[in-house]
């Protein structure tokens, strides 16, 4: 019993640290440094040519909202608004909250500010709750610090993978509940990157 309880500690440990190195964020151009000094950046978000599973947007939405429209008239059509409405109303604002709380730079609406943080999701994965079973939804994206005055001169580019969002008691059988702490968490680690990598 004892080797059996070893070696689930073990899987734990190494499924910890998969998770955590894939949350790792990486510089794929640019040079983060030219930030030091800057309090504040402006914000935008950029949904398009994202994959959600293994599906175009387009694709996903567009199968889910006739299933659920067959099942009642009218669920489905409001499930795809839901599925879009939920941008500004959780996750960008997650996102936002936890940046902020642990950032060197302050994101926002703040369109006079030199700099613009881009952030696009590439890839959602929903996740499901079916009370038996659970899978964390999470995001992979990509962030891009531009010139808002021209933002064709971008400043650095950064990619973060697997950004699982982690509920309390799995209470999170509604979708946009589970991709919301997906965004909190992207949110968390690029502050982290931020604050280690900045003066």
């Amino acid at each position: 019993m004892k080797k059996i309880t070893f070696v689930f500690g073990i899987l734990a440990l190494l499924l910890l640290g998969t998770t955590s190195f894939a949350q790792r964020p990486w510089v794929i151009n640019g040079n983060i440094e030219v930030l030091n000094g800057v309090k504040k950046m402006n914000v935008q978000y950029d949904y398009s040519n994202m994959q959600v599973g293994r599906k175009s947007e387009t694709d996903y939405v567009g199968e889910k909202t006739e299933i659920y429209n067959d099942r009642q008239p009218g669920k489905g059509d409001k499930w795809a608004k839901n599925w879009v409405d939920d941008r500004q109303a959780r996750f960008e604002p997650m996102f936002e909250v936890e940046f902020n709380k642990r950032g060197a730079i302050q994101v926002g609406s703040f369109p006079n500010e030199k700099y613009t943080l881009i952030f696009r999701t590439l890839r959602t994965e929903p996740g499901y709750n079916v009370g038996i079973q659970r899978r964390n939804a999470y995001i992979d994206c990509q962030v891009s610090i531009v010139e808002t005055a021209n933002q064709n001169n971008i400043i650095c580019t950064i990619q973060i993978k697997n950004c699982q969002g982690h509920t309390f008691w799995g209470m999170d059988f509604d979708t946009g509940e589970r991709i919301k702490e997906a965004y909190a968490t992207a949110g968390r680690v690029l502050a982290k990157y931020f604050r280690k990598n900045l003066d």
